[in-house]
């Protein structure tokens, strides 16, 4: 299948890579022209505009844009616009905020272009693990676009199979799920990234307490000299804490016991605050998923360990770099 991709950064140019493997021909466009050439010279079809990459694909064209959100995707989801006929995609692969995707979505209705929303988690590994896909937006668009799903899922792999699943049609074990009608990808995307805080702030204050067990102030016979490191690592085999996470923080705490190339101080990307508008709009009680966006907060301020063992969490999973301080 063709498909148009703009955004080359570190995700964009891995899915890329990965559809090519898969055999899908892709056109590519970014703002570098240095991003552009190299896709090219490993197989892509570089464009030098948005109307060259629009020219070079076949209609209907469909197009995946993976740009920063906020101002740059609607930008470039206004830009294509302007430039689409009826019956292309738009395809939203970033991290929207789901009431942007219904709003843009009746806007593109009334040029019968489709829009998908499309939550997507795998972060700087997705080129050798897959893309897990949240997915929104006209189902028969969805249906069509299957090939390219199927192709950046991570697939059925080595996963031990849930019991009675074996019952159940459907593309789950692959990796990617229609979730629903337009914003719905998104709004799934958005919950799994407010867990995902709640997550690792309980990593993040366990190990902590860990690392203050050997503390002056308590008395010497409930002090403790532990290995942070060896901790995590005995935790990834067989324990219920299990997680790609921890498997995460156990590559950065050999590399770095003590993590001091990290500042402690954590950004959070903006999903984290739509989970909590959106248990507040529904009325539901989300007190970890809050409290761990707060803590985020307070990390701007001063920094302790825990937040060093998010900040290294954040890089390994999406080669997020924290500001110094």
């Amino acid at each position: 299948m063709q498909l148009g991709m703009i955004g080359l950064g570190r995700m964009g140019a891995n899915m890329v890579r990965r559809l090519m493997r898969g055999g899908h021909e892709c056109v590519v466009w970014d703002v570098s022209a240095d991003n552009v050439k190299t896709l090219a010279g490993e197989g892509a079809i570089g464009a030098e505009s948005l109307d060259d990459l629009l020219a070079k694909l076949n209609q209907p064209r469909a197009v995946w844009i993976m740009v920063p959100a906020g101002q740059a995707t609607e930008q470039t989801v206004n830009d294509l616009a302007a430039r689409m006929t009826s019956g292309d995609i738009i395809i939203d692969g970033g991290n929207s905020y789901f009431k942007d995707d219904v709003r843009r979505a009746a806007a593109l209705k009334d040029k019968s272009i489709n829009y998908m929303d499309v939550g997507t988690s795998g972060g700087v590994w997705g080129l050798e693990r897959g893309y897990c896909m949240m997915i929104g937006g006209p189902q028969k668009t969805a249906r069509n676009l299957d090939p390219i799903f199927k192709t950046l899922a991570p697939g059925r792999g080595n996963i031990t199979r849930t019991p009675g699943r074996e019952k159940v049609a459907g593309t789950v074990e692959d990796g990617y799920l229609y979730c629903g009608p337009s914003g719905a990808g998104h709004f799934v995307k958005m919950v799994h990234n407010g867990i995902e805080y709640g997550l690792m702030q309980a990593y993040a204050e366990g190990f902590d307490i860990f690392r203050n067990a050997n503390s002056e102030q308590l008395p010497a016979d409930i002090r403790y000299d532990l290995n942070i490191s060896d901790i995590a690592e005995v935790w990834r085999r067989g324990s219920v804490v299990s997680s790609w996470l921890l498997d995460l923080t156990a590559m950065a705490l050999v590399e770095d016991p003590e993590l001091a190339s990290y500042s402690g101080f954590v950004q959070d990307s903006g999903e984290g605050r739509w989970t909590i508008q959106a248990a507040i709009e529904e009325a539901v009680p989300a007190e970890v998923l809050s409290a761990a966006l707060y803590a985020r907060f307070r990390s701007r301020q001063e920094h302790t360990f825990a937040e060093k063992i998010l900040s290294a969490m954040r890089k390994k999973f999406g080669g997020h770099v924290e500001p110094k301080s």
